[in-house]
């Protein structure tokens, strides 16, 4: 197999057959490039503007997605290939490289922020993070109608592992996306708020795209189950979509009927650190919680004497994130709890 270094205009992604590339953008200090890898197949049944993308590595530090797609671009076969799809393992080599959520040692910006009007296009924007996004936009977003963002949450929190989407107005395209994110097996479907500014699967979800996102693991680590669910997602939704001939059965929670969606969209959910300090979980994600039951303690070390302070669940529902390393910064979310849905 040969990979091919390439500027984003010099991509193939509509020919027949399998190619790898390195897609070369320029880099923003070194006299050189940060190469993305990317993997596309094309069948006989391709149409224009359909197809599949699958993105590992949004955030450096976030491993599962990286494994799942790199061990995918050695299993899909292309004579089993119907459409186009196209494998991402590392979509921020940036960050990926500093092995950091956001581009550490280029601008210093999260690549899931950064799908903002003008990334790319303006010099207040023009950063090798904002040039990723509008790379997406420019050669991936008119050749794909599925998208899925493959996340973990890296050192920021412990999630119950989940697939996510968030609400939307398109009844047809809000059940797609929930079939498709079903498929993963993970024991949570979230349904998470959309007023972030400049996320990925925000502007994938208004373009009308089939669009997942996930959370595999924590820690910077690599969780094998969930390297198993996002496996089973890429590969189901590939087939189950039409763009990967044959059969897949259903895996985990899903095949169990058991999934559990939970609803992360008010802010009474989220309960945010109101002093930097420790954090000491007392229960684990994936617990009933009741409005006000205390769910850990926040430790400050600089007023040792004090009590610690109780961070207590903001509803009724499932705890679905903790904060993960135990220092925590003044401000950052540290619990939130899922209204179920039925």
């Amino acid at each position: 197999m040969t990979r091919h270094i390439v500027r984003p205009d010099q991509l193939d992604l509509e020919s027949p057959g399998r190619r790898d590339y390195w897609v070369a953008l320029e880099h923003d200090t070194m006299w050189g490039d940060h190469l993305i890898p990317l993997t596309v197949f094309v069948g006989p049944k391709a149409r224009e503007g359909q197809g599949l993308v699958a993105f590992g590595a949004n955030h450096g530090n976030e491993y599962e997605g990286p494994m799942v797609l790199k061990r995918l671009m050695n299993e899909i076969r292309s004579q089993d290939v119907l459409g186009r799809i196209i494998l991402i393992p590392v979509l921020n080599p940036a960050a990926f490289g500093a092995g950091t959520r956001d581009s550490t040692l280029d601008d210093g910006v999260n690549l899931n922020r950064a799908f903002v009007e003008g990334a790319g296009a303006t010099p207040a924007l023009a950063g090798i993070t904002h040039r990723i996004a509008a790379f997406v936009r420019q050669a991936i977003w008119p050749q794909v109608h599925v998208v899925l963002d493959l996340h973990s949450g890296g050192l920021v929190a412990r999630f119950g592992l989940c697939a996510s989407f968030h609400p939307m107005d398109d009844p047809a395209q809000s059940k797609a996306c929930e079939e498709t994110a079903r498929w993963f097996g993970t024991p949570f479907l979230m349904i998470y708020q959309n007023a972030t500014p400049g996320l990925l699967p925000s502007e994938a979800e208004r373009l009308g795209k089939i669009t997942v996102g996930t959370e595999l693991g924590w820690g910077a680590a690599a969780l094998a189950e969930g390297i198993r669910y996002g496996r089973q997602g890429v590969l189901a939704a590939a087939i189950n979509h039409g763009q990967l001939q044959g059969s897949i059965q259903p895996i985990g929670y899903h095949q169990a009927g058991t999934q559990r969606k939970l609803e992360i969209v008010d802010r009474d959910c989220y309960t945010a650190a109101p002093f930097t300090g420790h954090y000491e979980p007392l229960v684990d994600c994936g617990r009933a919680m009741k409005q006000g039951e205390t769910v850990g303690l926040l430790h400050d070390f600089d007023r040792i004497d004090l009590e610690p302070w109780p961070v207590t669940a903001g509803v009724d529902g499932i705890l679905l994130m903790q904060a993960w390393n135990a220092e925590v910064r003044r401000g950052q979310h540290i619990a939130v709890v899922g209204r179920e849905i039925a």
